[in-house]
């Protein structure tokens, strides 16, 4: 329970949780423990001195810490002092959330049902405030399951909106920290920044229409600046359109210009049709009469082709008379010569009858001399035989040689088909060699592609590394000892899916470095990599002792029960200098790797095994010893994927092959070179079977010479026998031949004589023919003259109608193109079918040429006239008249913008001397107060309007300046130059300086004082009761959890004491009153004991 106290008179009663005031001499201050005698009873609340809006009474239930409590604050200043954790901000709390303010002004929680009391459903807080017309009574009640308030004004429902107007109406600003600074908001004054402290000023003491007035100026500034903006953007904006139309006035001079060349070309090509209308109407009529005069010409020369034609049709007919005469004799003739020829044909086949007797003589005179010519050949034959076979030697002794080279040639068969057999085996040996060295090649070629699969990757992702190794490999002599490629190229995984713990545990950058076994060979490496070439690699040392063999600190067997497999180095092969590094600098013979079920009891392979590093199936654990506290502390990350070491090459079985390749290709060689003697041997033996096989063939042929020679004579005698007996008569042969040919000679003569007479027929009838012949080509002569004359007559007559169709065609055409040209014509000229030429046309075709000549001229002319002015668009001209327009409307928009301008500036000027000159006024006297505060102190503060430009009305500011120390200048406020004690002296002496100009009913800050030394807080306090206790001040809450001894108090004051505790009374039998009245007695009787 809380017991408000004045020096003189009766406070009002708090109640708060379960408490049991303590002694009343504990209650007042030292300075108020004297023997005076009681001072009489304090007046009634209501005759209290209250400005407008101040607190009356605050009643609270079920908020916070309290049960149930009221409060009755005095009109000035109230000092409200309790222990921390008592509910002293509780009240403060009460009085924001009473008067609508949002919880977040407290800067404690951010929904009401917080401030309800921890086991409650409902909070109540009721704030009376002061109104001359009557006590205002506002309740808030809380709802902590909806989170939500009932408002009440005089015991009536209301809503917020109409409570937060009725507190605004008596100028309560619970959001505004020059008015209301909780405990949690005091660090926040200091933050404020100018702007925002002049905000708080003018709604805290200024006069209502200030803050209008202000916030009026920012808006006609901000409007002012847009319309400065957009006359200047118009202004410019016009002044380009201006100038570019300057730019563009020549270009659209020269566009009518051409313009006018134009629509003079126009008009020559609308006059030009009619020209040539005219032109065509002329000639057509020429035409026309050259056509009448043909016509004419054509009728005269057709009337002289009759008689001709009448001459011709006789002559014609003679020639038909003549014509079939000459055929009869040409029948005649025929038939006649018909009988000449058979006659003919008779004596030929006699004729030819006498030379096939002569010539079947002539064939058997040349058979019997042909005949006489063989017998002698054959004669001779034989005799030229029996000559050869008597000079033939005997050949009985030849078997014996032929015996000889036969074994001979079969010895050379048998060595031949056996050195044949050995290189066919030998052949056979080089292809199962060639396959072998073909399926080892292939196996090769399958290591070096996986290799190329490492190599690609390593080029992929390290292209400076891979150019490296390209170098190295080509410029190994350079260096002294071994030189190891990059470590991801030499490692061989025994198995691909352990390659993750190997790249997750070695580094990439030394995955990737190259290894060396001398310091000199790495310089020399480096130096031409990385100086020349400007490659960035790596490179690494092995170790001078090598650590690829040596043994781990513990077995593998002792390891194997927690589920490890195998350390790091038995999962991979590498050259010696990479393993020996390994294993120096990475320690991948002491590091284990498990499977899951060394996941599973994880902790205990920590706590047992006290591994540095392990591995599970998917996890890294790394094990470390606080040096502070022997803990074991371990850490565990997931096992990334691997990228390089996936490819497996085994370089030992691709040396084992390379050695296999080279014993193969050995082997081959060996095998050729003895196919090749093989071969030579064979083709030696087959030189010598050739040989034998000639001398045995000519052994046989002498050995068979006598026989053929005898078997040819008696051929050959058989022979001259048969010719011999076959004999012909050639004089009976000539004698019947002769009689033959005398017969046909006879009948020959008889024909001669019948082929005579018709001869002589034949050629009466000839000369008759020819007689006809002459009297019918007179006649055709005639005719021909007749017809040549007809002829010319007629191309004559063929000319004059073809000159007659072509005029007349001529004619047709020139009609059509008269239409045509009069269509197009009136077509140029808008012309309907009925229409004249417009009086507009004729005129201007009076001024115009009037042939094509000069019409062609004149358009030639004009269109390169026209031409020269290149470069001519019409938009320009229609941009131009565009903005001939837009810059007139823009001007007009313009002047109305300018007269809108100065119109704010006006208002701004109006504004602006009701809102500076009052505010000047009101921050010098806070300046005057606050300079005058920090001067008692010993200090020097001082508060000015800070602008750095008078039309930027949003940035206008208070400034707080403060001086501490005599030995410093005067430094603005802020979070981070001065102390806390020292903010809060300035907040305080601030809040204090705006208390006797303050038009606010009441000020609260709560517990300013705690971060001040006690001398500033001595002095701070003299000055908040010297100011808050005036006449016509407004009402003050003054919160603090302890004061120092013997402050200085007033009269006005009223002191509020804040207690709680297990053994407080019941707030209904709490009774002030008598409290006051049993500690009067004990006063009056102390003296007299």
């Amino acid at each position: 329970m809380a017991t408000p106290s004045r020096k003189s008179s009766t406070p009002g009663t708090v109640a708060s949780k379960r408490a049991l005031p303590r002694d009343p001499s504990s209650e007042v201050p030292s300075k108020r423990k004297s023997s005076a005698p009681p001072a009489p009873p304090p007046p009634l609340p209501s005759s209290r001195p209250f400005v407008e809006g101040s607190i009356v009474r605050i009643v609270m239930e079920n908020f916070l810490t309290y049960d149930i409590c009221e409060v009755s604050p005095g009109p000035h200043l109230n000092m409200i002092i309790g222990a921390n954790g008592t509910g002293k901000s509780s009240i403060v709390c009460a009085i924001c959330l009473g008067l609508a303010g949002k919880p977040a002004f407290m800067g404690r929680a951010d929904k009401v049902g917080f401030f309800v009391k921890r086991g409650c459903s409902k909070g109540m807080v009721e704030i009376e405030l002061f109104r001359t017309s009557g006590n205002l009574i506002i309740t808030r009640e809380i709802d902590v399951a909806k989170n939500q308030s009932s408002w009440f004004i005089n015991k009536k429902s209301t809503t917020q909106k109409v409570v937060e107007e009725q507190v605004a109406a008596l100028n309560i600003q619970v959001g505004n920290l020059c008015q209301f600074l909780p405990q949690d908001k005091v660090g926040e004054f200091a933050k404020l920044s100018k702007i925002e402290l002049l905000e708080a000023t003018e709604k805290s003491i200024g006069p209502p229409e200030m803050h209008r007035y202000h916030c009026e100026l920012k808006n006609f500034r901000e409007k002012e600046k847009q319309l400065e903006t957009s006359c200047k953007e118009k202004t410019e904006y016009l002044e380009k359109m201006i100038q570019r139309n300057e730019r563009y006035k020549q270009d659209v001079e020269r566009f009518y210009e051409r313009k006018r060349h134009l629509d003079l070309i126009e008009m020559l090509e609308a006059k030009r049709p009619w020209v040539e209308y005219e032109n065509v109407r002329q000639e057509y009529e020429e035409v026309k009469l050259a056509r009448d005069r043909v016509k004419e010409e054509v009728r005269k020369l057709k009337e002289g082709q009759i008689p001709m034609t009448r001459r011709i049709e006789e002559i014609e007919r003679q020639r038909h008379t003549l014509e079939a005469r000459i055929k009869e004799k040409a029948t005649d003739i025929k038939e006649t010569s018909q009988k000449c020829k058979q006659k003919q044909d008779i004596i030929e086949r006699k004729d030819k009858q006498i030379e096939e007797l002569q010539q079947a003589l002539t064939v058997k005179q040349n058979e019997e001399h042909d005949r006489q010519r063989r017998i002698s050949n054959t004669r001779k034959m034989i005799e030229d035989l029996q000559n050869e076979l008597k000079t033939t030697e005997n050949c009985e002794n030849l078997q014996p040689q032929i015996d000889a080279i036969t074994n001979d040639l079969r010895r050379v068969q048998d060595e031949k088909a056996l050195c044949e057999g050995e290189v066919i085996d030998k052949r056979g040996e080089k292809e199962s060699l060639e396959k072998e060295r073909k399926s080892v090649g292939d196996n090769i070629v399958r290591f070096d592609n996986l290799m190329n699969q490492k190599e690609d990757k390593l080029r992929q992702r390290y292209r400076d590394t891979y150019d490296a190794v390209l170098w190295l490999r080509n410029n190994r002599d350079k260096f002294k000892q071994r030189v190891c490629e990059p470590i991801m190229l030499t490692i061989n995984m025994k198995d691909n899916k352990n390659a993750k713990y190997i790249e997750n545990h070695i580094s990439s950058n030394d995955l990737r470095a190259f290894v060396f076994e001398s310091q000199e060979d790495m310089e020399i490496f480096l130096k031409e990599i990385r100086d020349n070439k400007k490659l960035r690699v790596n490179a690494v040392i092995a170790p001078k002792s090598s650590y690829a063999d040596k043994a781990p600190s513990r077995s593998l067997n002792e390891l194997k029960p927690y589920g490890f497999f195998s350390y790091l180095r038995e999962l991979f092969d590498a050259p010696d200098p990479v393993m020996s590094f390994l294993c120096c600098h990475y320690h991948i013979h002491e590091v284990p790797v498990g499977t899951e079920r060394t996941r599973e009891r994880i902790e205990r392979v920590i706590q047992e095994t006290r591994l540095k590093q392990m591995y599970t199936a998917e996890e890294k654990y790394v094990v470390k010893t606080s040096f502070y506290s022997n803990k074991v502390i371990s850490s565990n990350t997931s096992l990334k994927v691997a990228q390089f070491l996936t490819v497996t090459v085994d370089l030992e079985q691709r040396r084992h092959l390379e050695e296999q390749l080279k014993e193969i290709n050995r082997k081959l060689q060996a095998v050729e070179a003895g196919l090749i003697a093989l071969c030579e041997r064979n083709k030696h033996l087959e030189h010598k079977d050739n040989e034998l096989r000639q001398k045995k063939k000519e052994l046989l042929e002498r050995k068979t010479k006598k026989r053929q020679l005898e078997q040819k004579i008696s051929s050959k005698l058989g022979s001259l026998k048969l010719m011999e007996q076959d004999t012909c008569n050639l004089e009976e042969e000539e004698r019947k031949a002769s009689t033959k040919i005398k017969e046909i000679n006879v009948q020959k003569a008889k024909l001669v004589t019948e082929l005579t007479n018709f001869v002589k027929i034949c050629t009466s009838l000839h000369i008759q023919k020819v007689d006809l012949i002459l009297q019918n080509t007179t006649v055709i002569s005639e005719k021909n003259k007749l017809e040549s004359d007809y002829m010319a007559a007629s191309s004559q007559l063929r000319i004059t109608e073809q000159h007659f169709i072509e005029l007349d065609e001529s004619r047709q055409r020139l009609l059509q193109k008269c239409k045509e040209l009069m269509k197009r014509a009136r077509q140029v000229c808008n012309l309907g079918a009925e229409q004249t030429v417009p009086q507009e046309y004729q005129t201007a075709f009076q001024d115009l040429p009037n042939t094509l000549d000069e019409i062609d001229a004149l358009l030639t002319e004009e269109r390169s006239r026209a031409s020269c002015f290149t470069g001519l668009n019409p938009t320009v001209v229609e941009e131009y008249t565009k903005r001939e327009e837009e810059i007139e409307q823009l001007t007009e928009e313009l002047k109305i913008k300018k007269v809108e301008l100065d119109k704010y500036r006006e208002n701004i000027s109006q504004v602006k001397e009701r809102w500076l000159n009052p505010l000047k006024e009101l921050v010098e006297k806070i300046n005057e107060k606050f300079s005058n505060f920090f001067s008692s102190m010993q200090c020097a503060g001082e508060v000015d309007l800070h602008t750095e430009n008078e039309e930027d009305y949003d940035k206008y500011g208070i400034r707080i300046r403060v001086k501490f120390r005599s030995s410093t200048q005067l430094h603005e406020l802020t979070p981070h130059h001065q102390s806390g004690g020292e903010r809060s002296v300035s907040t305080m002496l601030y809040l204090m300086a705006l208390q006797e100009l303050n038009r606010c009913p009441f000020r609260v800050v709560d517990e300013i004082n705690q971060g001040m030394d006690p001398i500033n807080e001595r002095r701070v306090f003299e000055m908040v009761v010297n100011t808050a206790c005036k006449e016509n001040t407004s009402q003050y809450f003054f919160i603090t959890p302890k004061l120092l001894q013997n402050l200085p108090y007033s009269e006005k004051m009223t002191v509020l004491f804040v207690y709680n505790g297990p053994h407080m009374l019941e707030p209904n039998r709490w009774n002030l009153k008598a409290f006051q009245r049993r500690r009067r007695r004990i006063t009056f009787t102390q003296p007299s004991q």
